[in-house]
């Protein structure tokens, strides 16, 4: 096993870790974003969960820790591109509010940069 430091995630054994813990999460944004879109509806699971699953990305990658798996940029660029529409078609009944929705719909779009800076970093 090669060990680089005295971190949780310094060693070879880790770096593999966490690659299949990554993998995980970008099989499930991968699998939802290639569903119905009625799926990924700010209403329903998976439209809650990808952007929780690009969130846990970011704070992976953001730690530059070895083994972390990234989509490519033009995937990124395009599952913002489908995510941002399924929610912009659908989310004015669930959040009448123009604010909170101009609100949410700003963090979506943080939450999609950070990823695409994220992979650019690598």
């Amino acid at each position: 096993m090669g060990s680089w430091g005295i971190g949780n995630f310094d060693n070879d054994t880790a770096a593999d870790h966490l690659s299949i813990v990554t993998a995980r999460l970008l099989d499930e944004v991968t699998e939802a974003m290639a569903s119905d879109p009625d799926e990924i509806e700010p209403d329903e699971y998976w439209g809650v969960a990808v952007p929780c699953n690009l969130e846990l990305l970011c704070l992976l990658a953001e730690q530059r820790w070895v083994g972390v798996t990234l989509p490519d940029a033009a995937t990124v660029a395009e599952w913002r591109r489908r995510y941002l529409a399924v929610w912009d078609e659908a989310v004015e009944e669930l959040i009448p509010s123009p604010e909170a929705r101009q609100r949410r719909r700003a963090v979506l779009v943080e939450t999609f940069e950070r990823l695409a800076a994220a992979v650019a970093a690598r």
